[in-house]
């Protein structure tokens, strides 16, 4: 069941987590937060009494557990509405390492807390109207970035610039469908509150953004999730060099033996603060080994999954068929990205026509060249603008796309003369859609899909 968002503020029951990774380290955070969480935790602070200091200051005490004292920690309070969830809550920073933190998470729940599930906190933050859902979303997207332009993307969702744009998107909608249905009200009286024209050029106008918005979706799901970049070729063409090469390290096993490589080896690199994540795989060749064909299986089911593909070849080996296998490669991928690389162009004595770069991973050559060609190839010229509005989640992608499906239609309705009862109808769906994006639609569902990927203390 859908239900519109209340943005009063609510506090629950107390909950707390611990906010900081597990391990150790010089000072972890128990955060709190819920109805009577301050005196919650001042019954076992010694120390001020909390429940009589202001918000937004910080007390050293001791915190006790059944008598015992278990930590010097400083509390940090924060009271309604103005915290991160809206409710009132507290920071219990003490000193690190895994049991220490854990001792001092036991005395707060043995005080009357409940252990947070993973992205509660954020979860109400968000009913409470403090975060809108694509702003919640950010949240996770931020601590789960592995890459500079990722980092920036959230941070730019975090700030709410995609979900104000939304609701003015929302916004125009709904007051476009309230002529139209204000005009159903009169409609023995032959009155127009809505120019068809007018609401055709608003439609239009809003079905050109929401497409503009669609076309970032590539981009800002490669700055999201990084691109998936395979190394193809036959054995021994230099995959698992050129992985080693763009690593900086030994990360895959280099030999001369033929089929080496069995299985396919990921390892993340980033580029000029895009994620890229390598994969080096088994040659591509004809073999009666079972485990080296396996290897063989798993290297064309990681090319058909690639967002780009470099196929390696040895400019040392004179096979006449080589040129074969590549068109034959292309025209198996007709719609990937692929990159023909020749490798041991210090040792060559001829470079064929065809290659998009010849390289040597022995000295070095155009192996600068080669890092700025596959962002290139992947981007397709496209420099990625964090400072803008870039779609970089597929529910976001989803909606949009339905949100434009039901604009279309509404479009057609009004070319065709259609009563206004059944364009609001399309106007109400595309409604519907943009609300599921920032959260002033939500169902429980949704919800839960959401934050179940957050971690636990956010």
């Amino acid at each position: 069941m859908a239900m519109e968002n209340n943005q009063a503020i609510t506090q629950q029951e107390p909950i707390a987590a611990i906010a900081t990774p597990a391990g150790e380290g010089g000072i972890a955070v128990i955060r709190v937060s819920g109805r009577d969480s301050i005196s919650l935790v001042n019954r076992i602070f010694s120390g001020p009494e909390l429940t009589k200091k202001l918000g937004y200051t910080v007390h050293y005490g001791i915190i006790s557990d059944r008598e015992k004292r278990v930590d010097d920690v400083l509390v940090t309070l924060f009271r309604t509405p103005k915290s991160y969830t809206g409710e009132d809550t507290v920071e219990i920073s003490c000193h690190g390492g895994v049991l220490n933190t854990q001792l001092v998470l036991e005395a707060v729940l043995r005080a009357g807390a409940r252990a947070a599930e993973p992205g509660e906190f954020t979860q109400r933050a968000f009913l409470n109207g403090k975060l809108d859902l694509s702003q919640a979303e950010a949240v996770a997207d931020l601590i789960h970035a592995r890459s500079r332009k990722a980092a920036e993307s959230s941070r730019q969702q975090l700030e709410g610039r995609l979900g104000a744009h939304i609701k003015d998107f929302r916004q125009q909608i709904i007051d476009a469908t309230a002529l139209v249905e204000l005009e159903l009200d009169f409609i023995e009286e032959d009155v127009e509150f809505a120019s068809r024209d007018q609401l055709r050029k608003l439609l239009v106008e809003l079905d050109t953004e929401i497409n503009h918005l669609l076309e970032t979706y590539e981009t800002g799901r490669l700055v999201k999730n990084g691109v998936r970049t395979v190394f193809a070729g036959a054995p021994n063409a230099g995959k698992s060099t050129l992985l080693n090469t763009l690593m900086g390290k030994e990360r895959a096993i280099v030999s001369d033996i033929a089929g080496t490589t069995r299985d396919v080896i990921d390892a993340d690199w980033s580029y000029d603060g895009l994620l890229f994540t390598l994969t080096d795989t088994a040659g591509l060749r004809i073999t009666e080994d079972v485990i080296e064909a396996e290897g063989v299986r798993r290297s064309h089911k990681a090319v058909e999954d690639a967002d780009l593909v470099l196929f390696l070849i040895d400019l040392t080996d004179k096979n006449q068929q080589q040129t074969d296998h590549i068109q034959q490669f292309k025209n198996q991928f007709p719609d990937k990205p692929i990159l023909i690389v020749g490798t041991k162009s210090d040792i060559s004595q001829e470079i064929p026509a065809g290659l998009d770069m010849a390289i040597s991973n022995k000295t070095g050559e155009n192996i600068e060249a080669l890092k700025k060609l596959m962002k290139k190839a992947v981007l397709q010229d496209n420099e990625i603008d964090t400072s803008g509005l870039l779609v970089t989640s597929s529910r976001h992608r989803d909606a949009l796309e339905k949100t434009k499906s039901h604009i279309s239609a509404a479009i057609t309705a009004l070319d065709g003369g259609v009563t206004g009862d059944f364009v609001s109808i399309d106007l109400r769906a595309a409604l519907y859609q943009l609300g599921l994006i920032t959260g002033e639609i939500t169902t429980e569902d949704l919800l839960d899909s959401i934050f179940s990927r957050f971690c636990i203390g956010k």
